[in-house]
C-alpha cells in the first residue's frame, strides 16, 4: 500500500472555494459586473431625470392662457348646473384664512410658479425670484417685462368664494383654493387690472379685452363648478354672455 498524503482541512477548502469560483456565471448575481445583470429599466440603468419645476404638470392646453379649461359646451352645461343663490354675507372674512402664498418646490411658491408658468424667457435667482422675463396681461393685452409690475390673480376672489360657500370650508380647502395650479384659478396679470377687478363678480366687472370674454367665462364656471361654489341670477346671465362669444 502506498503512503496516504494528508492534505490540510484548510488547504482543502481553498481549493474547493476557487473551483467553484472558477464556475460561477459572470451575468448571474455575484459574479462579473453587478450593473451588467440589472433588467432594461431599472433604477440603476436609468438616465437621471432633470427635476421639474413646480406646475410643470399644469400647462394650459392648447389655445389656452390657463390650465383645467373645459369645452366651451362642458362650460355651458357646468354653468347650467350651478345652484343659484343670493349673495352671501362677508362676515368672519379675513383673506389670513385662505393661506397664500404657499411653497410648492425647489424654493418656489405659488406666485413664483405662476410667473414661471404664465411668462415666456423667464429667468429665476437662487431663491426661486423672477428676475427677467416677458409676460402678456390676459386682461388688459399690456406686455410687461418687469415680475414687480405682474400681480397673481385668483380668478375668482377669495372674497367671492368665501360669499359663495367658501365661509363653509376648512382651512385645508381654503389653502387649496387659493394655491390651485392645476385648475384656471391662478394666472399672472398687470397690477391695475388686477386691482381694477378686485373681489368683483363678472356681472360687476368684465375683462376690459373683449377677446379675453372667452376665456374668462370658462375659466371662472369651470372654478366654480370644481369648488361647488354658488353664482347669483346677474352672474349666471353674464357668464352666458361671455359663453357667446366663444367662436361655435
Amino acid at each position: 500500500m502506498g503512503r496516504q498524503i494528508r492534505v490540510p482541512g484548510s488547504v482543502l477548502m481553498a481549493l474547493m472555494l476557487a473551483a467553484a469560483a472558477g464556475c460561477s456565471d459572470p451575468a448571474a448575481p455575484g459574479g462579473g459586473d453587478p450593473k451588467a445583470s440589472a433588467p432594461a429599466g431599472s433604477p440603476s440603468s436609468a438616465a437621471p431625470k432633470s427635476p421639474k419645476s413646480p406646475g410643470d404638470d399644469a400647462k394650459p392646453a392648447g389655445g389656452d392662457v390657463l390650465p383645467g379649461m373645459v369645452t366651451v359646451a362642458e362650460a355651458r352645461t357646468r354653468l347650467a348646473a350651478l345652484k343659484v343663490a343670493p349673495v352671501g354675507t362677508m362676515a368672519g372674512y379675513s383673506r389670513d384664512k385662505f393661506t397664500h402664498w404657499a411653497q410648492q418646490g425647489n424654493k418656489c411658491d405659488t406666485r413664483e410658479a405662476v410667473l414661471k408658468r404664465d411668462g415666456t424667457e423667464v429667468a429665476q435667482d437662487a431663491e426661486c425670484k423672477a428676475v427677467s422675463g416677458n409676460w402678456k396681461s390676459f386682461y388688459d393685452g399690456v406686455a410687461v417685462t418687469e415680475a414687480g409690475k405682474m400681480d397673481i390673480d385668483h380668478m375668482v376672489p377669495l372674497a367671492e368664494g368665501w360669499r359663495s360657500g367658501a365661509a363653509g370650508w376648512d382651512s385645508a380647502r381654503r389653502k387649496a383654493f387659493a394655491n390651485d395650479l392645476t385648475g384656471p384659478q391662478l394666472l399672472a396679470v398687470t397690477a391695475a387690472s388686477n386691482r381694477s377687478k378686485g373681489d368683483q363678480s363678472p356681472d360687476l366687472w368684465q375683462p376690459p379685452d373683449k377677446t379675453a370674454w372667452c376665456q374668462y367665462g370658462r375659466a371662472w364656471t369651470t372654478v366654480k363648478s370644481t369648488y361647488g361654489l354658488t353664482v347669483t341670477e346677474p352672474e349666471k346671465k353674464m357668464l352666458t354672455t361671455m359663453l357667446d362669444t366663444c367662436a361655435s
